[in-house]
């Protein structure tokens, strides 16, 4: 007899744990429930208050009320506030992480995957951004801020950057070979042995830009700004450099400008000009007289 209300006990048991736990697995059902049980017992202890002093009981639950209101309205908003805090720093270390994860891997998608990522830490004000040897090829970059990132190392070739801001950014040994820069700020920017072979640089600027040893062969910077730019052992062959603003550049040689497709109405440091001038006038649209004929 003993033993089968142990049974039953137990039977009664299980089933009610088992009752019990699929009630905690509907979240609005279990709040119900506990409001509807701690209701019972705080209206039971307090009806005596109910019934002889209810005026007096009324104020004091005005006055929590009122105690209520001020928690959600501090309280509740800070909590709020610091939740949304939480969920914008956990999405930008999430993009961040994706970056890493796609890091040296030379494809399509890890390319679209990185330019997307990009463009929501943007959006979230993030500009400085670990770009370190990320495969960029063929993607639509035009019009991002990557002001300060780093993009050492990193291929960008056949890309698009239009109009994209690069100041102060390190670029050393990154690949733009026919990317399309047109309009791009590069000012400050740390591009040392970059190459920029068949590139489009038309109206970029790169002012006081670290350009050490870059590689312009082939490309076009008409009316590009390089004034104050560092460009010793610079590679100008065939460049176009039309209305391009070479003034106040350090380490220019005429050696390396005498290598370019055109250097027409180009502004240039008067010591290098008349040079220049002297040397291969027809770079810079002066018309060599003919010989006259004895």
């Amino acid at each position: 007899m003993r033993n089968r209300i142990l049974i039953r006990a137990k039977i009664w048991i299980k089933s009610l744990l088992e009752y019990f736990s699929k009630i905690s697995e509907k979240p609005i059902l279990t709040s119900s429930l506990v409001l509807l049980g701690l209701a019972i017992i705080v209206i039971g202890f307090s009806l005596p208050y109910y019934i002889w002093d209810f005026e007096n009981f009324y104020s004091q639950i005005l006055a929590e009320a009122h105690g209520m209101l001020f928690d959600i309205a501090v309280i509740g908003i800070l909590i709020f506030w610091l939740n949304r805090k939480g969920e914008v720093r956990g999405r930008i270390r999430t993009y961040k992480d994706e970056i890493d994860d796609f890091r040296l891997w030379e494809s399509e998608e890890a390319a679209f995957r990185t330019v997307g990522n990009i463009k929501r830490l943007n959006r979230h004000n993030i500009y400085d951004i670990d770009l370190v040897n990320t495969h960029l090829v063929k993607t639509n970059l035009s019009y991002v801020k990557l002001s300060g990132s780093n993009l050492n190392s990193a291929n960008l070739t056949h890309s698009n950057l239009i109009g994209s801001d690069l100041v102060k950014a390190r670029l050393n040994q990154t690949l733009f070979e026919n990317a399309n820069l047109n309009q791009a700020e590069l000012n400050h920017a740390y591009a040392g042995g970059a190459v920029f072979k068949d590139a489009f640089l038309i109206k970029a600027s790169l002012r006081n830009s670290f350009l050490i040893k870059a590689d312009f062969s082939n490309a076009f910077l008409m009316e590009a700004d390089l004034r104050g730019a560092y460009l010793t052992g610079a590679n100008f062959e065939n460049t176009s450099l039309y209305k391009a603003d070479l003034r106040f550049a350090n380490g220019l040689t005429v050696e390396q400008l005498s290598k370019a497709k055109t250097l027409y109405m180009a502004k240039i440091d008067p010591d290098l000009s008349k040079e220049l001038e002297r040397s291969f006038p027809e770079l810079i649209g002066i018309e060599v007289p003919s010989a006259v004929p004895s």
